[in-house]
């Protein structure tokens, strides 16, 4: 109940946690592109019904895939983590601010676009970093 308490609370976030959060995106999106080079990564990612796709699925980018969020927080986060494997901000104990961005993206992608589809507001920029501050914070 902490958790879901605090998560829901009104709170003022420090501009500079935006700063942070908004390189470790742009970070992270650029190592899970990296990451779509190696093969090895590449025979990870899909559905697990090959060609299975799923209507107003949650994209992973770099991709074709659209997926049911479950299996693109899967896809998202393998790609995002490829080449964490010597990342010196693993080695803190609260974590890596890119540990959650896979659910983070693939759940903002499928209600950015179940939004659409019914003529809500998609999450913003903003939504996902202010999720990565919280989940980061919560880890």
């Amino acid at each position: 109940m902490e958790v879901a308490a605090y998560d829901h609370a009104p709170r003022v976030v420090a501009e500079a946690a935006y700063e942070v959060a908004g390189l470790a995106l742009m970070d992270s999106l650029a190592c899970a592109f990296k990451a779509l080079q190696d093969p090895a990564c590449n025979q990870l990612l899909g559905s697990l019904v090959p060609g299975a796709t799923m209507a107003f699925g949650a994209r992973v980018p770099g991709t074709s895939y659209q997926l049911d969020p479950v299996q693109a927080a899967f896809n998202v986060g393998t790609m995002v983590s490829w080449l964490q494997a010597n990342d010196p901000a693993l080695a803190t104990e609260s974590g890596h601010l890119a540990d959650n961005l896979g659910a983070i993206l693939a759940v903002a992608d499928y209600q950015a676009r179940r939004a659409e589809e019914v003529g809500l507001d998609p999450p913003s920029v903003h939504d996902v970093l202010t999720a990565m501050i919280k989940a980061h914070e919560i880890q």
